[in-house]
């Protein structure tokens, strides 16, 4: 159960008050979730979704009502934060930071089929073209200059082959990355596993859980989307599923020369990040709460399918 601070109705109820949203009339907790305390909030006039901040640096919860708020109103398909009746999002509740969302329709897609791919790329192809004028900043959190010193506290617990592996990947990154290597840049959902999304039937509802959401290289969101999107069980990439998102993608953000270029190696670069942090879960810092950590594995063996089969063809932009 991922409810970690528990709620009462009558905790809520007052808490809705602020909010011109109706009464209470039922009250969920939500047992997805690894990270903050999730409920479920009806009320005589609309459903909603409360969450409870637990973790991470909380006075950076500005920056994701910010870019919350701007592409809400730029009508993208996410949950813009509900506002009080002084227009405050971000309060106080059980002592914990608290913001409440319009909840959307429908459900994780567990095995994308391409309809739903199109239309996850076409969302994050439009995203990604006016995010490009954010005015907000936050640096990237998992890129390379978070690879660089934290992949040395996992080598002690792989195979000397994996150490030699990381080691290689990370250094062979660090060459092509960290020069004068200009991608665009612009504000990222950071984490948009098939989970963060949410479907009915092949529509996208909405894509939620932006709190990896941050600035940087817009190709780093595109890489993460397609290992988890359009990659089978043994790490190969679906030509199917691949095409059908970076089709929609383009047709609302074509990639640059330099994002071409840099393609394959973002790609291997994203695998590493969650094969990385996943083994930091499981061996230097698990998580805070009783949960079962994301098995490091899926993403070492995307990796290795990378390096042994290189990445499918950029498909072309209709003129």
């Amino acid at each position: 159960m991922a409810v970690f601070t528990p709620l009462g109705d009558a905790q809520v109820a007052e808490f809705l008050n602020r909010f011109d949203a109706g009464s209470l009339v039922s009250l969920e907790g939500v047992p997805a979730g690894t990270e903050n305390t999730t409920f479920f909030v009806t009320t005589d006039r609309r459903e909603l979704v409360l969450t409870l901040f637990e973790q991470g640096e909380h006075e950076e919860l500005p920056f994701f009502v910010e870019l919350l708020d701007y592409l809400d109103e730029h009508r993208l398909p996410v949950p813009g934060p509900v506002h009080d009746r002084d227009g405050i999002a971000l309060h106080s509740l059980a002592d914990k930071p608290a913001l409440l969302f319009p909840r959307l329709p429908g459900k994780h897609p567990k095995a994308p089929n391409p309809a739903q791919c199109q239309a996850l790329g076409d969302a994050l192809g439009r995203m990604h073209r006016v995010s490009q004028h954010f005015p907000g900043h936050r640096p990237n959190p998992r890129d390379l200059h978070w690879l660089l010193p934290m992949h040395h506290r996992v080598l002690v617990y792989l195979s000397p082959e994996d150490q030699t592996l990381m080691k290689d990947e990370v250094e062979i990154y660090q060459g092509f990355f960290g020069s004068a290597l200009e991608l665009p840049q612009g504000a990222l959902h950071g984490d948009l596993f098939r989970d963060n999304t949410l479907f009915e039937g092949d529509r996208l509802g909405g894509i939620i859980d932006f709190y990896n959401g941050c600035t940087g290289d817009l190709l780093f969101d595109l890489a993460i989307v397609i290992n988890d999107w359009a990659t089978e069980a043994d790490g190969r990439l679906n030509a199917e599923r691949h095409d059908a998102i970076l089709r929609a993608y383009q047709a609302c953000r074509p990639l640059t020369c330099v994002e071409r270029d840099a393609w394959p190696m973002m790609l291997r670069l994203t695998a590493l990040r969650y094969w990385l942090s996943r083994l930091l879960v499981v061996y230097v810092d698990p998580p805070a709460h009783d949960l079962t950590p994301h098995d490091p594995e899926q993403f070492r063996t995307i990796l290795l399918a990378r390096l042994e089969h290189g990445a499918l063809p950029l498909p072309e932009v209709n003129a």
